[in-house]
């Protein structure tokens, strides 16, 4: 009986139309329409989901966008031995992780990225493609404090307890579940003892980055390549993300001391310091590598003349480097039997000299003759753009992964060498989750890059425009907004992820200003260094720095597709005014921004207080946002100047804010307005 009347009730105003033969259907209709294009709903926040707000609660993190007076964070040390065997194209590993548990939860297991599984034949993955499938991330042995782990290379996805016996499954998975025997305490140690093999993946089939690690037998070049713990964080507990391929990564901080043991004569450079340069380097190159921090000019530390045991290394059958780094988030490395070995410097404002190195195969000499020049300034500039580089060294790594970073080491020729030493500052400073927020890391970068290019060249960075440009993609049903986990965003993740970020901050700017938003990044970067910001942490210190409720803003980039699309409906004059009717189709708000042309030039008193000259006959004036909170979708702009004659207006003369049809944004029209 109840399913009858719900199915009565839904009926009925089908029912009431029909009474009337469908009559009043293009009345509602119209009236709706009508409704919908008179007023829209203005969001003036950002969601808040499960996570942010147990962080607030926690005390972890705070609304001003701040680290909170409770903020922790788990840090991981790795020492690490690792031996290349060239003939099977394998490393062997051995390594110890302490754990320290600065969390205030008790740990009842753990999580191992074993990210090299995703070479396998039976792993989930996105779009990338190995180069040729492998056993992966083979691990032979893991104790947690000296308890045995039982093996199980698969078995089930649950979470529950280990009935006491410590048991690691998933093992042939780029995530790994080890349920421990004992807890680990609040504020308590555990060492993780590992020992593992994995094959380094070669040939011409890979597609994407980190799918090809190796050119044949000779040039190797591992990445994400050791067994790692997941990220333990105050937000979600254990980061619990599959390593599909194109996303990368959200680690720990922490140390790391690793040897890799190599055949004489192959270089090696890696994350962090060389520790026993004196033992692997012939004498020939340990002075000439003296002589990087003593010129601006690049020194050839081994040629492409040098190779092979005694000549590019010292003498022997085996050596082993010894790379130590501080507060990273991972490691990596590379070495080839000929690499060319260079290094140059670079002047960090506030440090001094710290040495670019390069190494590079003799063929590729031509991709690395201004790489060094271009790291350089991109390490200075960036330093006095954000904050001073804080690492000790940066090295370019030639290979098959090119386009890639990992702290101290980008694996690139001159080609991205300035946008891949922007990734020092995120994900390397601050420890983004690119996982999930990759715009973050590569937008930013992005945005970066742009203001790097500029100076560069000695010119203005070109912002104008970019903001504007959104609206051509705005409503794409293939967009995911940048909330969306960057680790399934599909075929758009180039846009989403890099593209658009550079957009919202040219919007932004054209509210605030861009030495403004420049400015406020700068001070986020200064709150979270070596911590982990989420998007409302860089919302939220944003906003505070620039003393604004943005919330609106974010809400509309962050977690929507929208765009503004306004236009100039028209102009009038009542004899003390000049009132310009502007309307906005979307349902991204904005500032009305409004150029002012007038005839003649204007003198500097004549112009209306708060104006700002565009020209010498021109202006720019502009109304809050505000003006639309109430829903409208029309607003009359009045601006009295007596004794001024305006010519013609336009609506976002720089082109900040999204618009699908930007021909019908001044009065009189350019040309005849398009079809909306």
């Amino acid at each position: 009986m109840f399913q009858l009347k719900t199915r009565l009730l839904a009926l009925a105003p089908v029912a009431i139309l029909g009474a009337f033969g469908h009559s009043l259907a293009p009345l509602l209709s119209a009236q709706s329409v009508e409704l919908e294009r008179e007023r829209r709903a203005i969001r003036r926040s950002m969601p808040m989901t499960k996570s942010i707000r147990r962080a607030f609660d926690a005390g972890t993190r705070d609304k001003s966008g701040l680290p909170g007076p409770r903020y922790w964070q788990v840090q991981t040390d790795f020492v690490i031995e690792a031996r290349l065997d060239v003939s099977t194209q394998t490393i062997h590993g051995k390594e110890t992780i302490t754990l320290h548990n600065a969390s205030p939860d008790r740990l009842n297991e753990l999580y191992l990225r074993l990210d090299h599984n995703i070479f396998r034949a039976n792993v989930p993955r996105g779009t990338s493609v190995p180069a040729e499938t492998t056993e992966g991330m083979v691990v032979t042995r893991l104790a947690v404090d000296g308890v045995e782990a039982e093996l199980q290379r698969s078995g089930p996805r649950g979470r529950g307890r280990s009935g006491g016996a410590l048991r690691a499954r998933d093992l042939d998975q780029t995530l790994a579940r080890v349920a421990l025997s004992a807890p680990i305490a609040s504020g308590a140690k555990a060492k993780i003892d590992i020992e593992w093999h994995t094959r380094l993946p070669g040939g011409q089939a890979g597609r994407g980055h980190r799918m090809t690690q190796r050119f044949g037998d000779k040039l190797f070049q591992p990445t994400q390549w050791f067994p790692r713990l997941a990220k333990y964080d105050d937000l979600r507990g254990w980061d619990t993300n599959l390593y599909l391929g194109p996303a990368e990564f959200y680690n720990n901080f922490g140390s790391f001391d690793v040897r890799i043991d190599v055949p004489a004569g192959w270089i090696v450079t890696a994350t962090g310091v060389l520790q026993n340069a004196e033992e692997v380097l012939t004498e020939a190159a340990l002075e000439r590598r003296r002589q990087v921090m003593e010129s601006d000019e690049v020194t050839t530390i081994v040629s492409a003349r040098e190779v092979g045991p005694g000549k590019a290394t010292r003498d022997g059958e085996r050596l082993v480097w010894h790379y130590k780094a501080e507060l990273v988030n991972d490691f990596a490395w590379a070495t080839a039997e000929n690499y060319v070995y260079k290094g140059a410097r670079a002047d960090i404002p506030g440090k001094g000299m710290i040495p670019i190195y390069m190494v590079h195969l003799p063929e590729n000499e031509r991709a690395y003759r201004n790489a060094a020049a271009i790291t350089r300034h991109a390490l200075e500039f960036y330093s006095k753009l954000w904050a001073p580089y804080p690492f000790p060294q940066l090295t370019l790594q030639d290979g098959p992964s090119l386009g890639m970073e990992y702290p101290m080491v980008i694996n690139s020729n001159q080609g991205a060498a300035d946008h891949e030493t922007a990734h020092q500052w995120w994900p390397m400073m601050l420890g983004i989750n690119e996982t999930w927020y990759g715009w973050m890391d590569e937008g930013l970068n992005q945005y970066m890059n742009l203001l790097s290019d500029a100076d560069q060249r000695g010119t203005s960075p070109r912002l104008d425009g970019l903001g504007q440009s959104y609206g051509r993609r705005a409503g794409d049903e293939s967009e995911p907004p940048m909330m969306w986990s960057a680790n399934h965003a599909g075929d758009s993740y180039g846009f989403t992820t890099y593209g658009k970020a550079p957009l919202m901050l040219s919007m932004l700017g054209g509210i605030v200003g861009d030495d403004e938003v420049q400015r406020a990044i700068r001070a986020y970067t200064k709150a979270w260094a070596f911590k982990h910001p989420s998007p409302w942490d860089f919302a939220h210190c944003v906003s505070s720095e620039l003393g604004r409720d943005l919330d609106w803003f974010w809400y509309a980039w962050l977690w929507t597709t929208e765009s503004v699309d306004g236009r100039v409906q028209g102009m009038r004059s009542d004899g003390e005014a000049t009132v310009v009717t502007v309307c906005q189709d979307g349902e991204m708000p904005s500032p009305v921004v409004l150029r002012f042309e007038c005839e003649g030039d204007v003198a500097d008193e004549a112009i209306p207080e708060g104006a700002q000259r565009s020209g010498p006959a021109a202006f720019d004036y502009t109304w809050p946002v505000d003006v639309w909170f109430d829903g409208r979708r029309s607003f009359d702009a009045r601006l009295a100047h007596p004794g001024l004659k305006v010519k013609r207006v336009v609506f976002d003369p720089k082109r900040r804010f999204p618009d699908r049809n930007p021909s019908d944004n001044s009065w009189p029209r350019n040309n005849e307005r398009k079809e909306r």
